[in-house]
C-alpha cells in the first residue's frame, strides 16, 4: 500500500470543502416580494410577510418548549406548516405569529398585546411563574422570516460580530445583584431578585432591490432583531420609552405586560438571496480550528499509512519467505469463531449504518441537506436506513455462513430487531420523560406508529429479502486449509493480548474526530448551527482510513503472536473508538454544559447512548472488513507462493 499523496489530500480537502458552500438548497426557489402598489407587475410576488415562531431552547435545559407554552401573544388565526419527519424528532414546532408585516412598510411601536396577570387567580399564577422559569433557564425564541432565522447580532469582547438565530426571553438579576446572561448588556437592570422580560423588539429587514430590467422583484437577504425590555406607562397607546419591565420574584401585585415590535426595511444590494446565510455562518466556530482538526487528523492518517506501507512491503515479505521454507501454511481461521448469530448481525448492521451514513453525508457536501432545509438530515438518514435493510440481511446472513452457523433464522431475526430495537426501546423511554415534562421534542404518537410502520413494514422485510440471497450464496471459504483441531496459543506478552490491544486500538481514531465532535456536541446541546459539512464528510473519510489501518496493524502484530483469534478482536478494536466518544461525553456534559435537572441529565446520557451503540457498530464493522481482507491478503499470497 503507497502512502497518500500529501498534494492530492490537499487537492481532495479543498473540492470537498468548497463543495459544502458551492450549492444552495436544491429544489426551493426564492421568494420575491413588492409593494402593494406595484403588486400586478409581470411578476407574482408577495406583499405580506409573515413571522414563524419556533419552539424555545436553553443551553440550560434539554427540554425545549412549544411557543404556546408561555404566555406569549398568540396568532388569531394559527396555523401550522407541514413538518417533515425530521423535524418531528428533533421537537421543532413551527406556528404562525401575530407578528404580520408589509414589505418596505416601517412602522414603530406596534401594540401585538397585553398580558394580564391577577394576583386572585391560581393559573396566572401557574403562567407567570413558568415565564420566570424560563428567564431563569435563559430560555430563547427562534423566530423564522422567509424562511431564514431573525437573528440578534452583538459584539463580544475582542470585537467580533457573533449573530445568535435566537434571542433570550428575558433575564434575571439575583438576591446578591448580580446579572445572569442576557441581563448583562443594560446598566439599568440593576433591581436585586427581579425579572426583566424582553417585551419590545426592534426587527430590521434586509432586502436585495432585485433587477428591473430582467423583471426581478426585491427578495429578503436578512433579519435582525434588538430585544429591549419596557415598562409601558399606557399599554393602550404605548411609546416604547421608559425604564424596563421588571417582574418581582414574588407575586404580590396585579401585573400586565404589554408585547410591542417595530419594524424598519433596509436596501441591501451586497448580499444576494443565494448566499444570506454568509453572515450567520461567519460568526460561527472558526474554520482555523477546522482545518487544525484537518491536519490533525491527517498527520495520524499518514503515520498509519507509512506503518501498513512498511509492514506490507519489508516486514511481511520477510514472513511470507520464512513461512514458505517452513511449507507449513494452515491457519485455523474458522474453528475461531464460535458459529452462532452474534458477530455477523452487528456486522449487517454495521453495514447498513456505513452506506447510510456515507450517503447522508455525501448529499449533505453537496448541499441538498443545508441548515436551511430544517430536518432534511434527519429525515435523509432515517429513510436511507429504512431502505438500506437489504444489504444488512445480506451480509450477516452471508458471514453467518462463513462462520458455520445453522441457526439461520435466529440470525436474520437478530438482525432485523435487535440493534434497532434497542434504539427504539431507549428512544422510546426518553420521549416518555419529554411527554411527562410537557416539552415540545416528545414525538407523537401518531409518529411513533409511522416509525414502527417503516421499521416493520419495509425495513424488516427487506432485510429478510437480503437475508435470502445471502444464505442462496456460498459461504466465503478460506484462502487456505484450515485444522480442524485448533492449534494451541502460545504465552502471550502484554502488548499482544486482547485487552491492552483493544484499549489501544480506538484511540487513534478518536484522535481524529474529538474536535469534529465538540463542533457536533454543540451543535446538539449548545443549540449552535453545524454547517460545515464539508469538513465533516472529510474527518469521515479520515476515520475510516485510521479505523482500518489501526486495526490492520493490531491484526497483523497478534498474528504474529500465533493468536489466530481475530475475528471479534478485529471488531472491537476499532470499535472501541466508541467507548471514548463516551467518555469525552461525560466530560463534555460536566465541563461544557450548564445542564440542570434529573430530566435534562437522564436525557442527555439516554440519547448518547443511542449515538454511542451506533457509532460502535460502525467503526466495528470497518474494522473487522479491514482485518478480513487483511487476512484474506495474506493468505492468498501464502497460497500462490
Amino acid at each position: 500500500m503507497k502512502p497518500l499523496n500529501p498534494r492530492f489530500i490537499f487537492l481532495l480537502s479543498l473540492t470537498v470543502v468548497s463543495s459544502s458552500f458551492g450549492f444552495y438548497l436544491p429544489g426551493l426557489a426564492p421568494v420575491s416580494f413588492c409593494e402593494e402598489k406595484s403588486k400586478g407587475d409581470a411578476e407574482e410576488c408577495q406583499t405580506d410577510i409573515q413571522l414563524f415562531v419556533n419552539r424555545l431552547d436553553s443551553v440550560e435545559s434539554v427540554l425545549p418548549y412549544e411557543y404556546d407554552a408561555f404566555d406569549f401573544c398568540k396568532d388569531t388565526n394559527e396555523r401550522r406548516p407541514s413538518e417533515n419527519l425530521g423535524q418531528v424528532l428533533f421537537g421543532e414546532r413551527i406556528e404562525t405569529s401575530p407578528y404580520k408585516f408589509s414589505f418596505k412598510a416601517d412602522k414603530a411601536c406596534v401594540k401585538v398585546c397585553t398580558k394580564s396577570y391577577d394576583i386572585g387567580s391560581s393559573e396566572d399564577k401557574l403562567k407567570l411563574d413558568f415565564l420566570k422559569k424560563g428567564m431563569e433557564l435563559n430560555y430563547q425564541h427562534h423566530w423564522i422570516v422567509d424562511n431564514m432565522p431573525v437573528t440578534w447580532c452583538y459584539i463580544v469582547e475582542d470585537g467580533q460580530k457573533v449573530c445568535n438565530p435566537g434571542f433570550p426571553i428575558g433575564c434575571l438579576v439575583n438576591q446578591e445583584g448580580k446579572p445572569k446572561d442576557a441581563c448583562v448588556i443594560n446598566a439599568d437592570f440593576n433591581k436585586k431578585n427581579a425579572y426583566y422580560i424582553f417585551n419590545h423588539v426592534d426587527i430590521t429587514i434586509f432586502y436585495h432591490s432585485g433587477d428591473e430590467t430582467n423583471g426581478m422583484s426585491a427578495r429578503l437577504v436578512a433579519a435582525t432583531l434588538e430585544p429591549r425590555s419596557i415598562k409601558h406607562s399606557n399599554d393602550e397607546n404605548p411609546t416604547c420609552e421608559g425604564a424596563p419591565m421588571d417582574i418581582p420574584a414574588d407575586f404580590k401585585s396585579n401585573l400586565k405586560v404589554t408585547y410591542t415590535y417595530s419594524v424598519t426595511f433596509k436596501q441591501n444590494d451586497d448580499i444576494r438571496w443565494a448566499s444570506r446565510w454568509d453572515y450567520i455562518l461567519v460568526s460561527m466556530p472558526h474554520t482555523n480550528i477546522q482545518w487544525f482538526s484537518i491536519m490533525n487528523s491527517l498527520v495520524i492518517v499518514l503515520f498509519l499509512t507509512g506503518m501498513v506501507a512498511m509492514i506490507m512491503l519489508r516486514t511481511l515479505h520477510k514472513d511470507i519467505a520464512r513461512y514458505n521454507q517452513m511449507d507449513q501454511i494452515t491457519e485455523e481461521m474458522n474453528d475461531s469463531v464460535i458459529a452462532r448469530p452474534g458477530l455477523s448481525v452487528f456486522l449487517g448492521q454495521g453495514t447498513q449504518v456505513f452506506i447510510m451514513t456515507f450517503i447522508t453525508l455525501f448529499l449533505a457536501c453537496m448541499g441538498f441537506l443545508s441548515p436551511a432545509n430544517r430536518g432534511a438530515l434527519m429525515t435523509c438518514a432515517v429513510v436511507l436506513w429504512v431502505l438500506l435493510g437489504t444489504p444488512a440481511g445480506y451480509v450477516s446472513a452471508r458471514l453467518y455462513k462463513t462462520f458455520g452457523g445453522e441457526n439461520w433464522k435466529t440470525n436474520v431475526l437478530l438482525t432485523a430487531f435487535l440493534c434497532p430495537g434497542i434504539v427504539f426501546v431507549d428512544f422510546f423511554m426518553m420521549n416518555l420523560i419529554l411527554w411527562v415534562e410537557g416539552s415540545s421534542a416528545a414525538v407523537p404518537f401518531g409518529t411513533l406508529v409511522a416509525i414502527l410502520a417503516l421499521w416493520f413494514g419495509i425495513s424488516v422485510p427487506l432485510t429478510f429479502v437480503g437475508a435470502y440471497f445471502g444464505f442462496k450464496k456460498p459461504g466465503i471459504e478460506p484462502p487456505v486449509r484450515t485444522n480442524q483441531i485448533p492449534r494451541q496459543i502460545p504465552q502471550q506478552s502484554f502488548f499482544t493480548k486482547a485487552m491492552p490491544g483493544i484499549i489501544m486500538g480506538g484511540i487513534l481514531p478518536f484522535g481524529c474526530i474529538f474536535i469534529q465532535l465538540f463542533f457536533i456536541l454543540n451543535s446538539i446541546w449548545s443549540h449552535q448551527m453545524y454547517y460545515m459539512f464539508g469538513f465533516l464528510f472529510l474527518v469521515f473519510i479520515i476515520l475510516v482510513i485510521t479505523c482500518s489501518e489501526a486495526t490492520v496493524l493490531l491484526c497483523y502484530f497478534h498474528l504474529c503472536a500465533e493468536d489466530y483469534h481475530w475475528w471479534w478482536r478485529s471488531f472491537l478494536t476499532s470499535g472501541f473508538t466508541a467507548v471514548y466518544l463516551f467518555v469525552y461525553a461525560v466530560h463534555y456534559f460536566f465541563s461544557k454544559l450548564q445542564i440542570i435537572g434529573a430530566a435534562s441529565t437522564i436525557l442527555y446520557f439516554g440519547y448518547t447512548l443511542i449515538m454511542v451503540l451506533i457509532f460502535f457498530i460502525f467503526t466495528g464493522t470497518i474494522g473487522f472488513f479491514s482485518c478480513f481482507w487483511f487476512v484474506n491478503k495474506i493468505y492468498s499470497v501464502l497460497k500462490v507462493d
